[in-house]
C-alpha cells in the first residue's frame, strides 16, 4: 500500500514537472536558463527517486521469493529415487544417425556434382575442337560467313540455355534437400 501511495506520488510529481517545463518555456528569456535548469535538476532526483523505489521492489520480490524457497525447501520430505529414472539417450541417438545420413547425403550429392562439373569441361574442351575442326571444314567447303554467323549465334544460345539448366538443376538439388531432410 506505501508502495502504491508513494508511486502515486512520483507520477503526480511528474506530471507537475511537465507543466513546469511548459510554463518555464513561457519565461522572460533571461530567467529561461536558469528555470530549465531547476526543472531538469528535478526531473533527475524524481527519476533517481524512481530508481530506488523500483530497486527496493526489486529487492523486496526478491527476499519474498526466497523466503518462499526456503519454506518450501524445509516442507519438502525427501525420498529415496523412484526406480523409473532412465535417460532419454533413444531420441538423441535417432537424431545424431539422421544428422549423420544427412551430411553423408550431402557428401554424395557434392561429389556427384564435381563429377558433373568435370564431365561438362571435358565436353567443353571436346565441343571446342569440335567447332574449331567444323570451321576448318566450313572455311573449306566455302560456306558463306552468314552461315557462319548462325552457327556461332546458335552455339552462343545453347551456352546460355545449358547455364540455365544447371541453374535450374541446382536449384531442384537445393529444393530437394531442404524440405526432405
Amino acid at each position: 500500500v506505501v508502495e502504491n501511495e508513494i508511486q502515486a506520488r512520483i507520477d503526480n510529481i511528474f506530471s507537475n514537472l511537465e507543466r513546469l517545463e511548459i510554463l518555464s518555456s513561457k519565461e522572460p528569456p533571461n530567467k529561461r536558463q536558469n528555470a530549465k535548469l531547476r526543472v531538469d535538476q528535478l526531473k533527475y532526483d524524481v527519476q533517481h527517486l524512481q530508481t530506488a523505489l523500483r530497486n527496493f521492489q526489486h529487492r523486496r520480490y526478491l527476499r519474498e521469493q526466497q523466503e518462499r524457497q526456503r519454506e518450501e525447501l524445509l516442507a519438502r520430505t525427501f525420498t529415496t529415487n523412484d526406480s523409473d529414472t532412465t535417460i532419454p539417450i533413444d531420441e538423441t541417438l535417432q537424431f545424431n544417425e539422421s544428422l549423420q545420413s544427412a551430411h553423408r547425403g550431402m557428401d554424395d550429392l557434392i561429389g556427384s556434382g564435381t563429377n558433373i562439373l568435370q564431365g561438362l569441361r571435358e565436353q567443353r574442351v571436346t565441343l571446342k575442337g569440335t567447332h574449331k575442326k567444323i570451321l576448318d571444314v566450313a572455311n573449306m567447303l566455302g560456306l558463306s560467313n552468314t552461315v557462319m554467323r548462325l552457327i556461332e549465334k546458335r552455339a552462343f544460345q545453347d551456352k546460355f540455355l545449358m547455364l540455365g539448366g544447371m541453374a535450374v538443376t541446382c536449384l531442384i538439388m537445393f529444393l530437394v534437400v531442404q524440405y526432405l531432410t
